[in-house]
């Protein structure tokens, strides 16, 4: 078994200072993509964001019909997603409907587009 190994003759100084400093630049915006990643990286909570996506808000008990689940589940899965801003909610008399947050519509749809065309995979 061979293993790959990495001997550097000689270092790009300027090319590892910009590669820092493009990592710095971007550092906030990848904890938030991480943190919506592992967010969505739950299939329950993909598949409620993808619901989401589609029909643009439901309520806990539709959520809960439609993927089989405790309502209870189904609202702890919200619950975290509401936490990080995700997702967001509006209450119509005694029902509350969620929806995807805003900031977070054009980042998730790629996502949904390759779930929904299985080949892509």
């Amino acid at each position: 078994m061979s293993s790959e190994k990495c001997i550097r003759v000689l270092a790009d100084e300027s090319q590892i200072k910009q590669c820092k400093a493009d990592v710095a630049a971007i550092d906030e915006s990848v904890q938030h993509l991480s943190a919506l990643l592992s967010l969505a990286g739950n299939e329950a909570r993909l598949k409620i964001l993808f619901l989401l996506q589609q029909e643009r808000q439901m309520c806990p008990c539709d959520l809960s019909d439609v993927l089989e689940m405790t309502v209870p589940a189904i609202s702890q899965h919200l619950r975290k997603m509401k936490d990080k801003n995700l997702v967001q909610s509006r209450k119509v008399g005694q029902t509350v409907f969620y929806s995807i947050n805003d900031s977070y519509q054009s980042l998730l749809q790629p996502l949904f587009k390759i779930v929904k065309e299985p080949s892509k995979l």
